[in-house]
């Protein structure tokens, strides 16, 4: 016979078929649960959801109750609107190129503070509190993320000619310290990282959140990255999503033109992720209700699926 712990949380309204209904669902997860087992899921949180009370608590409760499901999740973060809202409060003026940050000397000192001060320890805030055990860092701690300055070019929209974009203080990853992660998800531990890295000779970079996921996602052997963002995934030119892509098919979308800004690093990302081992990445809506959990339990999934 279960034990009902709190029996005044069950209202009067609710009906046997409300809670066969509830219990359907948990049959139907089974099979995904199981497929988990033990896996390591690589989540990308960002966009406009963090800033979402209800949503972050949302997500806390999902990525707490994946790790309770025998699932280790690794939490890597970003914080764009956070980091611009802190740069127009101080006066600095954001400028991006190719859907990445260009940061100057002043503006990392600004980014490291919002990243691995105040968001990081917001979420491990919110995973404690929803009954995890999760520990912030960021890639500089034990040289977890040590990256190199990215070198990127792109096409001047007037000339058509192909030039080198400097972008300031942003890095690639180089290598990712693999067994600090390792360590922490075998003592139940959730990890929440920081995507700032440091460089062979100490120096402080941003790195873009989704590629630093992809790279600790590969380095971990991850089952699965799940890249959480403000849209439904990726459109094609008609703007109707596509559900699921190969690694050439997603390809094919950036360099025809159809993926733009932001979208063309966390597809590039995916495609790098899948290539180097991780199993599938996810890129899907972060204000969805429960988007993790419909991606990872779900027959339908969420978002688009490169594999």
């Amino acid at each position: 016979m279960a034990v009902k712990n709190n029996p005044s949380a069950h209202t009067k309204t609710t009906s046997p078929s409300d809670w066969l209904a509830k219990a359907h669902v948990l049959t139907e997860a089974l099979p995904f649960m199981q497929r988990y087992d033990k896996k390591t899921v690589v989540i990308k949180y960002g966009g406009h959801a963090m800033g979402d009370a209800k949503l972050a608590e949302q997500f806390a409760n999902d990525v707490v109750l994946l790790k309770q499901a025998g699932i280790n999740p690794v939490v890597v973060h970003g914080g764009g609107p956070q980091i611009a809202a802190m740069l127009e409060r101080l006066g600095i003026k954001s400028q991006f190129k190719n859907g990445l940050r260009v940061t100057d000397a002043q503006t990392i000192e600004v980014v490291e503070m919002v990243l691995a001060g105040a968001i990081n320890k917001q979420i491990v805030t919110a995973l404690n509190a929803a009954g995890g055990t999760a520990v912030g860092l960021s890639g500089k701690d034990g040289n977890l993320l040590v990256a190199k300055k990215t070198r990127s070019r792109a096409k001047d929209p007037t000339s058509n000619v192909e030039k080198a974009i400097n972008l300031g203080f942003v890095g690639t990853p180089q290598k990712v310290n693999g067994h600090i992660l390792d360590v922490m998800l075998a003592s139940n531990i959730i990890p929440v990282i920081a995507p700032i890295a440091t460089s062979a000779n100490g120096q402080t970079l941003n790195v873009n959140a989704d590629t630093a996921a992809g790279a600790i996602a590969a380095a971990l052997n991850a089952e699965r990255l799940l890249m959480l963002t403000d849209v439904d995934g990726v459109k094609d030119k008609k703007g109707k999503l596509i559900e699921r892509l190969s690694k050439a098919q997603a390809t094919r979308l950036i360099k025809n033109g159809t993926a733009q800004g932001g979208m063309i690093p966390k597809l590039e990302t995916a495609i790098d992720a899948v290539k180097n081992g991780v199993t599938a990445a996810a890129i899907l809506d972060g204000r969805v209700q429960h988007a993790i959990l419909l991606e990872l339990f779900t027959e339908l999934g969420a978002g688009t699926l490169v594999e």
